[in-house]
Order: structure tokens, then sequence, then C-alpha cells
């Protein structure tokens, strides 16, 4: 016949229990809090028509045409001097936008950034409708090779695209802010990079 546990052991074996529990609880704390939120597509169709604002002025348009030229100014007239894309999206010989453009904004009132070019027409936005550029946008057939990440970070950080916040002279900038820009990129990326309904729908 065995005998009762003491009530020391008793009280040791409800210090584990509780111990256990505790622990237990504090774990699944630690995976809800690990575990990121589920892809909202609604959030992320709501933040691509925001940042969709800043892709369609002038700043970005100009560059990402579907045209054998650059465009320039608010009204998105022709290039002077018909300049030409060429056929690596910087000029042909003897006009290369590297001739005129450089590293930075001149005083002359030529702009400037590092790799100044066209962007190719893989990447032309011009004629799309916001589901058609969301669409290319991830499409890495058409967005220069690059993954989601590459893509935010092309977006978010590259030289040439922060130009459009700092134009020089008395050029437009974008409806928006660069950091609001990229959250927004970073918000439609993280809830599954969801193309726009179709409009008209």
């Amino acid at each position: 016949m065995s005998l009762p546990p003491s009530t020391g052991t008793m009280n040791r074996l409800r210090a584990l229990a509780i111990g256990v529990l505790s622990a237990g609880a504090a774990t699944a704390v630690l995976l809800a809090q690990a575990t990121p939120p589920a892809p909202d597509a609604a959030k992320s169709q709501a933040a691509f028509l925001q940042l969709v604002t800043v892709l369609r002025h002038p700043r970005c348009m100009n560059c990402h045409t579907a045209t054998d030229f650059p465009r320039q100014g608010n009204e998105r007239k022709r290039h002077e001097q018909l300049v030409l894309r060429g056929p690596e999206n910087d000029g042909v010989p003897a006009m290369r936008c590297s001739t005129c453009h450089q590293n930075i904004n001149q005083e002359n009132g030529v702009p400037g950034a590092p790799n100044w070019k066209l962007a190719p027409l893989s990447m032309a936005w011009e004629n799309l409708d916001d589901r058609q550029l969301a669409e290319m946008l991830v499409d890495t057939a058409r967005n220069g090779q690059r993954p989601l990440e590459k893509l935010y970070e092309h977006m978010a950080h590259d030289e040439l695209v922060g130009w459009a916040w700092n134009p020089g002279g008395k050029r437009d900038t974008p409806p928006l802010s660069r950091p609001e820009f990229a959250r927004l990129v970073r918000e439609w990326i993280d809830n599954g990079a969801v193309a726009p309904a179709p409009q008209g729908r």
C-alpha cells in the first residue's frame, strides 16, 4: 500500500505544473509575436492605388516611356535635340545621355543622377492601366529580373529613382514623399503584391 504524497511533494508538483503552464503560455506568446500577419489582399490593392500616383508622375513616366526617345517636362514633350533611346537605352553614338546628364543636377538646369538612362521598353508604363502596371512590376521577365525584395530596394533606395524627389530647377516632385512611397511599396509587397481589380468592374 503506497503512502499519499507529503505536503512538500504536493507543493513541488504544483509549482512544477505552474511552471510548465507558464512556460507554455510564454512560448505561445512568442510564437504569436514571431508569426507575421496573414497577407491582406484589400490592403495590398489599396496601397498600390496610392503608390501608383507616384509611378504615373512625369518624373517617372518620362523615363518609363514606350517611345524611342525620352520625354521631358511636366507636359512630357519629346526631348529636345531629337535625342534617341539607342540600343542600350542610353542614347546613340555622339549623343549619349551621359554627355549632358552627369551624376548630379547641373547649375545650368540639366538634371543628373547616377546611371542616367531610359528604362528598357519592357518596363514602359505608358498605355497600361493600374492592373497591367502592377502585373508588369512583379514580372521578372519585364522588371529587370528583380524579385519582389529587389524591386522594393530599387524603388525605395535607388539613386536614379530618388532623383524624382530632387529634380532641381522648377520641376515638380511626385505627390508623395519618398519615405511614404517606400512604405506603401512595402505594404503592397508584404500583403501579396496584389494587382488592383480590372478597371471598369
